[in-house]
């Protein structure tokens, strides 16, 4: 095991960039030869006390946090998709589509007391005020409760460019799938440790949304969304990023890079898991946790006819993201294996497929170390829940 672990400990400080490097001379990479890698999950029934001990259990699970984020500046991007007022019926954000606040706050803690010296939750909302703690007093949420779970807790809506006034350019390693780079709020490079807070749900557009796919929403929508401006930036964000992101009807903002290829595929099911595997090599996920306790069946969010609230009881985590969504995959009843065509994949590239092309982690089973009971006993099947 000390051998496995060192050379895990090396594939991770090493990152993507040089995954991308090596795609470039030698071509894809064989899934044989990509980073194993360790995933933890475990039931879990109700948020609060039983969620903050099933996600200590599952960090130490996975080597413990402090070697990870001890004297470190840590960025949570949370899962907050959507507005205020779009409830799937009528049930608290938090219990269909949202990540939960009590994982929110045990997270924090958790990290808090694993060392790391600053804790910064971020999102990119979907209100014109660049207030992350109003958007979530607008949900009913209180950031008291995430301020006093650790010390040095901050918050930034990642739509804007921050205190700076600049936006900074992350490139893909490798060149990239859709876009060579990407402009991104600071917090997104100024971090030695970024964590994705992701929920466990289908997507109408990319099959699944887990977390890779929440770093789709670290692109501000004042650059990439629908009332982004021509030459700079928007002040103001403005409407989802279907426009460029999804369809391709116009480029971002003059201060972004355009796009590689403008005769690609217009196809959201083409365009949105590149983007997807772009950030996920631009900026690379340290620490991927799942909430699937109360969830979301059918799509992302109320907006989808089909989008029903499901009680899956579970809870994923894991330090490779391709790896982690490969299991949460799985533990929705699909396979990490499927390309287009197949379920959950029927309309769309594989996001999972894509990020393993390039290096960024392992989608095979056989190849993941799953720590608890076997995905088989654990599974619920999201398309008939």
């Amino acid at each position: 095991m000390s051998g496995l672990s060192n050379r895990r400990e090396f594939m991770q400080s090493v990152g993507a960039a040089a995954a991308g490097l090596c795609l470039q001379s030698s071509g894809l990479l064989a899934s044989t030869r990509l980073p194993a890698a360790r995933v933890s999950f475990a039931k879990c029934a109700s948020y609060g006390a039983q969620a903050h001990q099933t996600l200590q259990t599952l960090f130490d699970q996975l080597g413990g946090l402090d070697r990870l984020v001890k004297g470190k500046t840590v960025v949570v991007k949370l899962n907050m998709t959507g507005g205020v007022g779009s409830r799937l019926n009528g049930m608290p954000l938090a219990m269909t589509h949202w990540v939960n606040p009590d994982i929110i706050a045990s997270t924090v803690h958790l990290l808090g007391q694993a060392g790391a010296r600053r804790i910064r939750l971020v999102e990119s909302t979907a209100s014109p005020a660049d207030s992350l703690p109003e958007f979530m007093q607008q949900a009913g949420w209180n950031p008291h409760d995430f301020t006093s779970a650790a010390r040095a807790v901050e918050f930034e809506d990642t739509n804007y460019a921050g205190p700076t006034g600049k936006y900074v350019r992350m490139g893909v390693p490798g060149g990239g799938l859709l876009f060579k780079a990407y402009e991104l709020n600071h917090s997104y490079h100024d971090c030695d440790v970024y964590v994705s807070l992701a929920k466990l749900k289908e997507h109408a557009t990319a099959g699944v949304t887990l977390s890779m796919k929440n770093s789709f929403g670290i692109t501000p929508a004042t650059i990439y969304g629908a009332g982004a401006g021509i030459d700079a930036p928007s002040k103001v964000a403005k409407g989802a990023r279907v426009n460029i992101l999804h369809e391709g009807n116009r480029q971002p903002s003059k201060d972004a890079l355009p796009e590689l290829n403008p005769n690609s595929p217009r196809d959201p099911g083409y365009r949105v898991p590149r983007v997807v595997a772009d950030l996920a090599g631009a900026r690379p996920i340290h620490l991927a946790v799942i909430d699937g306790i109360y969830t979301a069946a059918g799509g992302e969010g109320p907006w989808i006819r089909s989008c029903r609230p499901v009680h899956a009881g579970l809870l994923i985590a894991g330090t490779n993201c391709v790896s982690t969504d490969a299991v949460a995959t799985a533990l929705m009843g699909f396979d990490p294996m499927a390309t287009r065509g197949t379920a959950p994949f029927e309309h769309c590239d594989s996001t999972l497929e894509l990020a393993e092309q390039r290096g960024i982690g392992t989608r095979d089973l056989r190849r993941i170390e799953v720590i608890g009971m076997p995905v088989s006993k654990a599974k619920v099947d999201f398309r008939h829940v």
